[in-house]
């Protein structure tokens, strides 16, 4: 299946749209209006703000229900664990419809608990298309996460990667930059092998 990229505008993170799936929702309404019908389901990769601000805009919109792993529900309703301060602005103030865990299957992708860069962090795996979403977890630059946000911790954030670095990539589409749709597995190498060395 095709993974449709919408990118990221100035501070806002990129959204993809898998399926009838959309992946992060920082974006401005107006940017996913073109595809409305076709959203059911909202995933956020974590609860930053710029991943979420306008998450509950968009399912109002689209119809579609919320969902985000268990550890970073709570940065829907906290401005801190959002960072939405950051931003200028307040948390989304939204209680999630659907709460993930590791090994979750949703809309046709697996979730990977992956933290680090929060406590939450998930990225969304499909083995049969080669496809990870990997929010802001690891880039196609061959850079991770920072992990120094509250809730980061390096020590998981390395530990996520080891579990990346497994899988046979080849879409890698990531919460900021360009996605590659071939050679993911490469980039993540780079990424864990930036780690390992000691980077950060």
């Amino acid at each position: 299946m095709q993974v449709r990229w919408i990118p990221e505008q100035g501070i806002l993170a990129n959204s993809y749209i898998y399926g009838s799936v959309l992946v992060d929702a920082g974006l401005f309404p107006m940017a996913i209006q073109p595809y409305k019908d076709q959203i059911d389901t909202i995933v956020l990769t974590h609860c930053h703000f710029d991943h979420t601000g306008h998450a509950k805009e968009i399912a109002r919109m689209c119809g579609a229900k919320i969902a985000i792993h268990r550890d970073d529900a709570g940065g829907l309703i906290d401005d801190g664990k959002s960072l939405s301060m950051q931003f200028g602005s307040r948390s989304p103030g939204i209680v999630p419809d659907i709460v993930l865990s590791d090994g979750d299957t949703i809309g046709g992708l697996m979730v990977i608990h992956t933290p680090g860069h929060t406590p939450g962090s998930i990225c969304l795996w499909s083995e049969k298309d080669r496809v990870l979403i990997s929010g802001d977890t690891v880039f196609t630059d061959g850079a991770f996460g920072r992990y120094d946000f509250p809730g980061g911790s390096r020590q998981a954030l390395e530990a996520s990667l080891d579990r990346l670095v497994t899988l046979d990539v080849e879409g890698l589409y990531p919460g900021h930059g360009e996605p590659v749709d071939c050679g993911g597995k490469r980039h993540i190498a780079a990424a864990h092998k930036l780690m390992k060395g000691g980077y950060g």
